[in-house]
């Protein structure tokens, strides 16, 4: 198989969704009862979408929240659960506009992949449904069949996204610096580390702070959803 000769890398929540699918798949448990009190379980929920959105939102407090959720249930429960989730709230908001760039790079043979803050649990069968072989995310630790509620290795956030990709390039044999061009898309203040380190910076839907800081880096700004999002999906950076 030929090397490739460019890496396109795509962060998830409002990158490629219009959506958070941590936040979400938080309120599908809630609004379902599968996350104890449900009234409780939104208002935390809630709390730390606003705790991200003005930028002090932490991995670890991410964690102990989203991360728990894992760990009261069984994991054949939440599987089959994610399944329906992914039927009501994940594919139906996929547009024809973030598929059709997925695509683009996945024909020209570039090496894809997402890299993101939410963990792997909930965004492993997202990347599947949008054909992208490889998945960066925050680990959900897991001993003896069960979710801990803990994180395991590096969060993909912030500065850990660079550290997450150049771990996995170095375990393809690459670095960064192999490729004559390196994409990578995103919508948030929150990855200009990884956005600093690509040859080709690209805010997708981006806030209105990466707007700002797009247009004074001189990086292309593209938008990929069209219609306006539902209530509750609401971009979590417009104060930014």
């Amino acid at each position: 198989m030929p090397r490739p000769n460019r890496l396109a890398l795509f962060d998830l929540d409002h990158t490629l969704l219009p959506l958070d699918s941590d936040y979400q798949w938080a309120h599908y448990l809630a609004r379902t009862g599968r996350a104890g009190d449900p009234e409780a379980a939104l208002r935390r929920n809630d709390e730390l979408m606003e705790s991200y959105s003005a930028g002090t939102l932490t991995a670890q407090q991410a964690a102990e929240f989203m991360l728990g959720l894992l760990a009261r249930h069984d994991p054949v429960e939440l599987a089959a659960w994610h399944e329906l989730y992914m039927a009501e709230v994940i594919r139906p908001v996929i547009t024809p506009q973030a598929a059709a760039l997925v695509r683009e790079h996945l024909a020209a043979g570039d090496l894809c992949a997402i890299v993101t803050a939410t963990n792997g649990f909930v965004t492993a069968p997202i990347a599947r449904a949008f054909g992208i072989p490889h998945l960066l995310a925050t680990d959900a630790e897991y001993v003896d069949g069960r979710y801990t509620g803990r994180i395991a290795g590096t969060p993909c956030f912030r500065e850990g996204k660079v550290i997450r990709v150049e771990q996995w390039l170095a375990g393809l044999g690459h670095t960064l610096a192999d490729f004559e061009r390196s994409f990578f898309y995103s919508d948030s203040l929150n990855d200009v580390p990884l956005l600093e380190c690509v040859t080709d910076a690209v805010a997708a839907n981006p806030s209105e702070g990466l707007r700002r800081l797009a247009g004074e880096r001189g990086w292309r700004v593209i938008d990929l959803f069209a219609e306006p999002v539902a209530a509750g999906q609401a971009h979590p950076e417009q104060a930014a």
